[in-house]
């Protein structure tokens, strides 16, 4: 099986939906996605991720399955925490937070990186717990029972498809910490998501137990060819 994890297009937060340049950015992806088919295709329930879906559903002729679990409001309720400049922002942006994550200590906890002592006024705990739990739900779905204790998934339902997630980079990061069995505090002060860009993870299913692997992470290739610039979050150019 190949999951591709695809982050939204350039966004519109409120009214959630796309700007017209996410908008071309979701038809670029589409094309990418037509070019070798997907076979299932899921979104978050927000206009951004599905207006970002819907090109790929339009010229696949498949509809898309909603999953409330992957909404980032979840995530932001779990992973966001106060700051003075914004009010509210993703933990992963907080210096001293991005520290302490990295930190010796924390590190040595490893999976339950989130019972250090300076966590406790935050929801990392529930979180980590939520997420896990409907990542896990998914997998089995698609025919993969994680084995949480030895880091694998076991293979229940060989399925040889190619499915297609549609959401949001603050729930990316802890759906790939989950689903990696990455502690939530190394992966997502070390990777991230542009808009549009599309990841790739490979189950193979033809031995008993999976070790899932990245074989793209947050790629914008789509957009290099339909003449559309790549990089960053229209920030850094590459």
């Amino acid at each position: 099986m190949l999951l591709f994890y695809i982050r939204h297009g350039d966004p519109i937060y409120d009214p959630d939906s796309l700007t017209p340049l996410g908008r071309e950015q979701a038809k670029a992806l589409a094309k990418r996605l037509v070019t070798y088919g997907v076979d299932k295709i899921y979104s978050s329930p927000s206009g951004r991720a599905m207006q970002t879906a819907q090109p790929t559903c339009d010229l696949l002729r498949k509809d898309m399955t909603v999953c409330p679990w992957a909404d980032e409001g979840l995530a932001a309720r779990d992973f966001m925490v106060p700051s003075e400049r914004h009010g509210h922002t993703w933990c992963f942006y907080d210096s001293n937070l991005k520290r302490l994550f990295n930190s010796p200590e924390v590190r040595a906890l490893d999976k339950k990186w989130y019972e250090y002592p300076d966590f406790a006024p935050y929801r990392f705990a529930e979180g980590v717990k939520r997420v896990d739990e409907a990542v896990d739900a998914f997998l089995l779905e698609l025919g993969f029972r994680h084995d949480r204790e030895n880091n694998c998934y076991e293979v229940i339902d060989p399925q040889y498809e190619r499915v297609a997630l549609f959401a949001h980079q603050g729930f990316g990061m802890c759906f790939f910490s989950s689903l990696l069995d990455i502690p939530y505090c190394h992966f997502c002060t070390h990777f991230d998501f542009g808009h549009s860009s599309m990841s790739v993870i490979r189950f193979d299913g033809h031995s008993r137990y999976v070790y899932p692997t990245v074989l793209q992470l947050s790629s914008d290739a789509h957009l290099y060819r339909e003449g559309i610039l790549t990089g960053y979050n229209n920030g850094i150019r590459f």
